[in-house]
C-alpha cells in the first residue's frame, strides 16, 4: 500500500481489530499483529459470551452500549444461551452476591435440573437463572472489524514489533524487519501492552495478564447439550458452557503469570474439573482437549482507552481482561470519539474511569 497510514495499530486481538476499525472511519490504518493469525492469543480463546451484568460498573456500561451492536451489525454475532447459576452447602454468602450482581432469578434445584439433567439435587441447594446472556460468534466479529480495515488499509500479520521509535511527525514501528510510519500509535497489544509502552518510551501502567485454563469434555452422559444454558459456580470457581456438541470446563483460575503463548496447569485442572463433577452426576472419564488464555487487567481491573498523558500521539486500548469481546463495540467506538473530537454515547464518569489518565 502506497499511502501512508494515519494510524499503527499493534495487535490483532479483538482489541486491536475493533480499535483499527472505527479509526479507519477517521484516516487509513495499519494493524500489526506478531503471530500467523488474528485473534491468536487471548481472543482465541475466549469463553464468548455476552452478558451485560458481567464485570466492574464501567465495563457493564461498556456491555449496555454494545448490545445493539451486536444484535444487529453486519447480521449480528449473538444467539440465545442464557446462564444458570449453583451453589451448595456453605456457598450462601457467595451465591446471594453472585445472584444480584448477575440480575438472576431464583429457581429450585429441581427446576434447574429440569434443565440441565446431569445436575445433583443432593449437592446443588441453591440455583438462579438468567436468560438474557448470549453466545457470540467471535470469529465473525474479528472478521468484521477486519474487513473494515481493509477497506482502506491492511492488516499485517506474522510482523512482530521489533523497535518503537519518536519521530517528529509521529511514530515508526519496526515490524519483522519491516519500516512503518503513522501520526499516531495504538497500543492493543493484550498481555504485551506493557512491554510495547517500553519500547516507545511510555511509562508501564502496570498490567498483569493471568492464565485461565479450559477442558473440552465429550458431551456428559451422551445428552444433546445444545441448548444447556452456560453454567457457573457460586463465587466464580468453575464454569461450563456447550460447545459445538460437547461442554467446555474451566476451573476459572486467575494466576498471574508472564505475557506467555498459556497453556493449561494440570493440577488446576484437575481441581476444576472435581469442583464441576461434585455437582454433577456424570464423572469426567476423559478429555478431548485442553488449553489457557490470558486475561490481562489493569491495577484497577478497568479498561484502559484513550490517549497517554505523556504523548497525546500514543493511544492505549488495553486492559480488557474477560471482557474484550462483549465490550468490543462500545470501547472501540470511545477510542473513536477520544481520537475524532466526538463526544461519548458514555457517561463522563464512565470514560473518566477509563482514561489513561487516572493513573498519572
Amino acid at each position: 500500500m502506497s499511502q501512508r497510514p494515519d494510524f499503527i495499530v499493534i495487535g490483532g486481538g479483538i482489541a486491536g481489530v475493533a480499535a483499527g476499525a472505527r479509526l479507519s472511519k477517521l484516516g487509513r490504518v495499519t494493524l500489526l499483529e506478531g503471530e500467523s493469525a488474528l485473534g491468536y492469543h487471548a481472543s482465541g480463546r475466549s469463553a464468548a459470551m455476552f452478558e451485560e451484568s458481567y464485570g466492574l460498573p464501567p465495563v457493564k456500561a461498556l456491555n449496555r452500549a454494545s448490545r445493539d451492536f451486536h444484535m444487529t451489525e453486519n447480521g449480528g454475532v449473538l444467539s440465545p444461551r442464557g446462564l444458570m447459576l449453583l451453589g451448595g452447602a456453605g456457598d450462601e454468602a457467595r451465591f446471594a452476591h453472585d445472584m444480584v450482581e448477575m440480575a438472576m432469578e431464583p429457581i429450585s434445584p429441581a427446576e434447574a435440573q429440569a434443565i440441565v439433567p446431569i445436575l445433583d439435587t443432593t449437592a446443588v441447594t441453591m440455583a438462579g437463572i438468567h436468560t438474557e446472556a448470549w453466545d457470540l460468534d467471535t470469529d465473525l466479529l474479528i472478521q468484521n472489524f477486519a474487513r473494515d480495515i481493509r477497506a482502506t488499509g491492511q492488516v499485517i500479520t506474522g510482523a512482530s514489533v521489533d523497535s518503537i521509535t519518536r519521530t517528529p511527525s509521529g511514530w515508526q514501528v519496526v515490524a519483522n524487519g519491516q519500516s512503518h510510519e503513522a501520526p499516531q500509535l495504538v497500543n492493543a497489544a493484550g498481555a504485551w501492552v506493557d512491554e510495547v509502552a517500553n519500547l516507545a518510551g511510555i511509562t508501564p501502567l502496570g498490567f498483569q495478564p493471568f492464565r485461565r485454563s479450559m477442558a473440552r469434555l465429550p458431551a456428559p452422559g451422551g445428552h444433546d447439550v445444545t441448548r444447556w444454558p452456560m453454567i457457573f459456580g457460586a463465587g466464580e470457581t468453575w464454569y461450563a458452557k456447550p460447545d459445538a456438541g460437547a461442554l467446555l470446563v474451566s476451573p476459572a483460575e486467575q494466576d498471574p503469570v508472564p505475557p506467555q503463548d498459556a497453556w493449561a496447569d494440570d493440577m488446576v485442572l484437575a481441581e476444576g474439573l472435581a469442583r464441576y463433577e461434585a455437582m454433577v452426576t456424570e464423572p469426567v472419564t476423559r478429555m478431548i482437549s485442553n488449553w489457557a488464555g490470558l486475561r490481562t487487567f489493569s491495577p484497577d481491573r478497568n479498561l484502559v482507552i484513550g490517549r497517554s498523558p505523556e504523548d497525546e500521539s500514543f493511544l492505549w486500548m488495553a486492559g480488557q481482561g474477560g471482557y474484550g469481546f462483549q465490550t468490543a463495540p462500545a470501547a472501540s467506538r470511545l477510542l473513536a470519539d477520544l481520537v475524532g473530537g466526538t463526544a461519548s454515547e458514555l457517561d463522563a464518569d464512565i470514560v473518566a474511569a477509563l482514561s489513561p489518565a487516572r493513573f498519572a
